[in-house]
């Protein structure tokens, strides 16, 4: 069967960023350019007379920014999938941030060369593999009766429960990830006592803005983490962006080390580094997660997890924005329990030996 072209709208108040934007995507035939927006008023406009697949969206717009078109594109459109297009400054990163922890489904940068060719190539390639997959995630769930689609029915592949208390939680997520990470963190008690590592796969500049939000959400310290900072109980730590995260053992102490290495799966950071350390030295006491994102990044390590007695959860099918990494999880049989996202706190608790958030 052969899939119908993803359609896309471009928000943007500068004609040079829309013209980049289109180049970019039109290098793919897959994908349609289905028209083009100066501000949010006018996306909306469009919206109400045109089929839209996935939207891109700048920050800072006059008439009406981007936050507050997201969020009435979220309210009339819900099943439209928006991408923040957003400048290298700290009140840019801190809008997008907050965009993604909205629910919007990604990010891009906007170029910085002064060269068209490097900036549609650097475009084209952050661009196309978040679009196709958003296309492809939106055409599976119009699919999806609205009763199979709301079932929140807990699959435990294994009836068997972890061994033993985990002593650390580590969790793996890419598109889609900052509003699950928010709904899971959220979710769990305000003295949950366990060290939370996380990998987002985020630019760097948008990392520490993502930790920051994390501890306003939760009440409980979040950071980005540090190179040979010792890991403390009860601390959610952010890998940073365009560093691999891993942990290490330095005398009697647990820390995270970062590295530049080459990236894994594309991504760096990957989910592979912090997954396969954590394993090594926490051996069947670390609690895996992998919640929603495109490609397979995580697989290898959370297949050495697994094999050194962890427990691994993943998130179901229709509550990802897409479901390409808790799917390899899956597929190779590596989940104890696939889980609805508003499932996941209270399981982790659970197994953390916690009193769930009521």
């Amino acid at each position: 069967m052969i899939e119908a072209q993803t359609r896309v709208l471009i928000v943007d108040d500068s004609a040079v960023i829309r013209g980049l934007l289109a180049r970019a995507l039109q290098t793919d035939s897959a994908i349609e350019v289905a028209g083009t927006s100066m501000h949010g008023e006018a996306a909306l406009s469009f919206l109400r007379r045109n089929e839209v697949d996935v939207v891109l969206l700048d920050v800072e717009m006059p008439v009406m920014d981007g936050i507050t078109t997201l969020q009435e594109i979220q309210k009339q459109y819900p099943d439209v999938h928006v991408i923040m297009v957003s400048s290298y400054t700290m009140a840019g990163a801190e809008d997008t941030v907050s965009a993604l922890s909205m629910g919007a489904a990604g990010c891009v940068a906007k170029p910085i060369s002064s060269s068209p060719s490097e900036s549609v190539n650097k475009l084209s390639k952050e661009l196309l593999p978040m679009v196709r997959s958003l296309g492809r995630s939106r055409q599976r769930k119009s699919a999806i009766p609205p009763s199979i689609r709301r079932e929140q029915v807990v699959v435990t592949p294994s009836s068997s429960g972890p061994m033993v208390t985990p002593h650390v939680v580590v969790i793996g997520t890419s598109t889609g990830g900052p509003l699950a990470l928010r709904t899971v963190l959220a979710g769990l008690p305000k003295d949950f006592p366990l060290p939370i590592l996380i990998v987002q796969h985020m630019p760097p500049m948008f990392t520490p803005m993502l930790a920051k939000h994390i501890a306003q959400d939760t009440g409980r310290p979040a950071k980005e983490a540090e190179h040979n900072e010792p890991i403390q109980r009860g601390v959610t730590y952010v890998a940073p962006g365009d560093y691999h995260m891993e942990v290490n053992k330095v005398g009697d102490r647990m820390v995270l080390q970062l590295n530049q290495k080459p990236p894994e799966h594309y991504c760096r950071p990957s989910v592979n580094p912090l997954f396969r350390t954590a394993a090594s030295w926490y051996r069947n006491k670390v609690l895996g997660v992998m919640l929603t994102g495109m490609g397979e990044d995580g697989i290898e390590g959370t297949r050495m997890l697994v094999e050194n007695g962890g427990y691994m959860m993943a998130q179901n099918e229709a509550t990802c924005v897409v479901y390409g990494m808790p799917r390899a999880v899956v597929e190779a049989g590596l989940a104890k329990q696939i889980l609805p996202l508003d499932q996941v706190a209270a399981q982790i608790a659970k197994h953390c030996a916690v009193p769930a958030k009521v």
